[in-house]
């Protein structure tokens, strides 16, 4: 992010208004620390299964999970989901460390060091994005909250015999506000719709990929898109991904910015809590889900 600063924020505003999705190069996230949280997640993943499995639960307040999607599509007619995550908070960084998986050894120290330069990027970004609606740089941040919710996932995606009947990850938008995701290099995966067309975002050596979550486009009065996207699988290869989500902690009100409503430009969305917002997700499981339609006014 080499380029000036209304240059840059010009640049991220029009890719935030027609792609919800841009890759970032020069960002200040060392590329051998990029590298060293893959390896180990590569790590975390090549332990034992019973070892892992020590983490499984479907419950989604368990601060330390593992979910294999893979191994509850067993005994079904078509396998459709083949994918294993492991997710947990990143922040605050200094309570973190006990709380990560103690095997791969190194893992603790290597994802501690990467949620420190990653939630100065994600700053940094929400400034920029702020800046592209025309407001002022904190007022993202602000309007997020001061303890905002912020998770860590890792998605494994192994070779996969019959592609064509799986996904990796299914079609969804993130309900969070904003996600910093990094790649393994060299397998592509990861897919993102526009104007009803699946898109492939190819890894850039070094980059890393931004995406916009459903909160920025209720914040941001559906100026700025939080678009479908998908992980899809192939025979030959595993794939990689990191995840980093910030989002609101469940008691902060969301609603369109005050200075992005004018006679033109009613508000799109009613005010609602996060914990409702999540409440509908939850309500919604087993759909195909439209969370943040659920809060659309009519006009």
């Amino acid at each position: 992010m080499k380029d000036s600063v209304p240059i840059l924020v010009k640049k991220i505003a029009q890719a935030c208004e027609e792609y919800g999705f841009f890759q970032i190069i020069n960002h200040g996230v060392p590329s051998e620390l990029c590298q060293k949280m893959i390896d180990s997640v590569i790590d975390f993943f090549s332990l034992p299964p019973e070892e892992r499995a020590v983490l499984f639960t479907d419950d989604k307040t368990i601060p330390l999970r593992v979910s294999n999607y893979y191994l509850k599509a067993q005994g079904k007619d078509k396998v459709t989901m083949w994918s294993e995550t492991l997710a947990h908070p990143w922040h605050p960084v200094d309570d973190l460390f006990d709380l990560l998986p103690q095997n791969p050894p190194h893992y603790r120290e290597i994802a501690t060091q990467y949620a420190k330069e990653i939630g100065s990027l994600m700053s940094q970004l929400l400034s920029l994005i702020s800046m592209g609606l025309g407001l002022e740089k904190d007022i993202l941040q602000k309007s997020l909250g001061q303890n905002p919710r912020l998770v860590l996932q890792s998605n494994f995606y192994p070779p996969c015999p019959q592609p064509e009947l799986t996904l990796g990850l299914p079609t969804h938008t993130d309900l969070n506000a904003l996600t910093i995701l990094l790649q393994s290099q060299g397998v592509t995966g990861l897919q993102a719709i526009k104007n009803g067309e699946w898109i492939t975002v190819d890894p850039v050596p070094n980059a890393l990929v931004v995406n916009l979550g459903d909160q920025i486009q209720v914040l941001s009065n559906g100026r700025f898109k939080s678009v479908q996207h998908r992980a899809v699988t192939n025979k030959d290869m595993y794939r990689v991904s990191i995840a980093m989500f910030y989002g609101p902690n469940k008691d902060i009100v969301i609603c369109p910015i005050e200075d992005l409503i004018d006679e033109h430009h009613p508000p799109m969305y009613r005010k609602y809590r996060y914990g409702e917002f999540l409440e509908e997700f939850r309500r919604q499981e087993g759909t195909r889900r439209r969370v943040k339609e659920m809060f659309e006014l009519k006009h």
